[in-house]
């Protein structure tokens, strides 16, 4: 049976950190694909006080057996203290996508174009 895909989110508080981790995880084959999507408003309790930011969004595509070093580099790359990390696994979806995400990811081999 194949690795299962993951999709991941993070958020980022601004666009310059999130290039920053997106060209690293893909570049490290920590992740296939990173998508950054700007106008996001988080509402969040921190230190006992509401917050309101503006951030960028990271959806991140890997596979289960690439996840847990995601994480720690994440952790490694991010400026918050305690970066969001959120996983969700794919169900279903467009299969030849679905085995790119798996070859962008593998330990061996090459990560192949996306056509």
């Amino acid at each position: 049976m194949p690795d299962s895909i993951i999709v991941a989110m993070s958020a980022c508080p601004d666009e310059q950190s999130a290039q920053r981790i997106s060209a690293a995880l893909v570049s490290e084959r920590l992740a296939t694909c990173i998508n950054r999507v700007g106008g996001v408003r988080s509402t969040y309790v921190w230190e006992g006080r509401l917050q309101d930011d503006a951030e960028i969004l990271l959806i991140m595509k890997t596979t289960s057996a690439r996840l847990a070093l995601l994480d720690a580099r994440l952790r490694e790359l991010h400026p918050y203290e305690m970066p969001e990390l959120v996983a969700f696994r794919v169900d279903g979806g467009n299969v030849a996508y679905l085995d790119w995400v798996r070859r962008g990811v593998a330990t061996e081999g090459g990560a192949g174009e996306r056509r």
